[in-house]
């Protein structure tokens, strides 16, 4: 983790935030009777991209919020707008060792571009953490400090779903730290989030789900990503009634115009420039709640139910609440520790022990696992779909940080 003075840190602030006032009100967006019958319906609309010039093409009064991501944000970094930028912040750092100076200007890039949104729409932002930080609690709480110092009305802090990141994201709460609780894909995940954590948001990555299905020819795919994240609505309901503040689930990874339709009435939807602009050209402008919906899903009558557990992504069992319960009450000081806690009470397989070569390959594969690599520990209860899918999304994001860092460490 880049440690730096509080000196030079507001120094970092004051650059990131020059030639930007967030607090003068943009244009006004113009207002639109097609999303105004989805939020009647329920539903917060945020977009899910980091490219101004596509947000502005959907962008409506009836939307308050875009999320970032380490993918979305080196797209843009890539398209070369910040090299000067990043030029400037370099000059700035004092001396530190180069690792740690790459970190420091992904952050400074990170709340640059959030803090363009922000201008640019008025809306607020999820702005996500370095990969790096993901095993590292100090980090976490540091720079999620950091991220609020420089915007705390409109930043939304993204922490990922690692045992560290409940830990880390349960702090960042406890300072009053509005935050978004990422890369989660079942029911279970999020209820064990909304208790130990109470996040203000998590969501469900459904696109993921429905393709994990699909391109392992386990099923069609369809509906496994709504049904879980319409299980996951109401687990999170029951689970924050007791929290400061009530936890929103959100719908995100969406790829269709119909997952609109589908969903209508989650807390929040994340959606892509491209999806939202299906689902306004495709769609009537009808929606009602489907909350309480429970979708049929099928495998293919060749699959062993067992070697998939596709159930889990919808069910929240005892063991889970009364684990993570039992967190809340007496947090541990350390992801490692949690870890362990849950192999004791029988859900190790959400925190699942991995070799390097195992991790190696979960990379390799991309966002979507390949399930027969993995059917036999599926079987044992050793690894499940949601940790699976977890473990690639962390990676995936990995991949994209890197990429962005390579970019930083030419310019500097």
């Amino acid at each position: 983790m880049s440690s730096v003075s509080t000196r030079v840190a507001d120094t970092i602030k004051d650059l990131v935030m020059s030639g930007i006032d967030t607090k003068q009100s943009p244009k006004p967006a113009p207002k639109d009777t097609f999303w105004q019958a989805l939020r009647k319906a329920g539903t917060e609309l945020w977009l899910d991209t980091g490219d101004i010039d596509e947000a502005r093409k959907v962008w409506t009064a009836e939307m308050t919020a875009l999320t970032t991501n380490n993918t979305l944000l080196n797209r843009e970094i890539q398209k070369g707008i910040y090299d000067d930028f990043i030029k400037q912040a370099n000059k700035i750092l004092p001396e530190m060792p180069r690792k740690e100076r790459v970190m420091e200007i992904a952050f400074i890039l990170n709340a640059r571009h959030g803090l363009r949104l922000v201008q640019e729409f008025g809306g607020r932002v999820s702005v996500e953490l370095h990969t790096d930080l993901a095993d590292d609690l100090e980090g976490i709480v540091s720079y999620g400090k950091r991220f609020h110092a420089i915007s705390p009305d409109h930043f939304i802090v993204k922490v990922p779903l690692t045992a560290t990141g409940l830990l880390g994201a349960r702090k960042l709460r406890e300072l009053g730290i509005p935050i978004n609780f990422t890369l989660e894909f079942s029911a279970r995940q999020n209820a064990l989030a909304t208790i130990i954590a109470k996040p203000n948001y998590l969501n469900v990555f459904l696109g993921r789900l429905n393709a994990y299905v699909a391109d392992n020819g386990l099923g069609s795919g369809d509906l496994v990503g709504e049904k879980a994240t319409l299980a996951s609505q109401r687990a999170v309901r029951t689970a924050s009634k007791g929290n400061p503040e009530p936890t929103r689930q959100i719908a995100a990874s969406m790829r269709g115009a119909e997952q609109v339709e589908l969903l209508a009435g989650v807390d929040v939807y994340t959606m892509p420039t491209k999806v939202a602009h299906q689902a306004h050209e495709t769609l009537k402008p009808v929606f009602s709640d489907q909350t309480a919906k429970d979708y049929e899903v099928t495998l293919k009558d060749s699959v062993d139910p067992t070697a998939v557990r596709i159930e889990d992504l919808w069910t929240v069992g005892n063991d889970v609440l009364n684990f993570a319960r039992e967190i809340d009450r007496n947090p541990p000081s350390t992801g490692v520790q949690l870890a362990e806690l849950a192999h004791r009470a029988g859900i190790g397989e959400l925190f699942p022990r991995l070799s390097a070569e195992e991790l190696a390959t979960i990379a390799k594969d991309g966002k979507i696992p390949v399930h027969a690599t993995w059917k036999d520990r599926v079987q044992r209860h050793e690894v499940a779909v949601d940790s699976l899918l977890n473990l690639a999304g962390l990676a995936s994001f990995t991949a994209d940080q890197a990429d962005l860092d390579h970019r930083i460490e030419s310019l500097i």
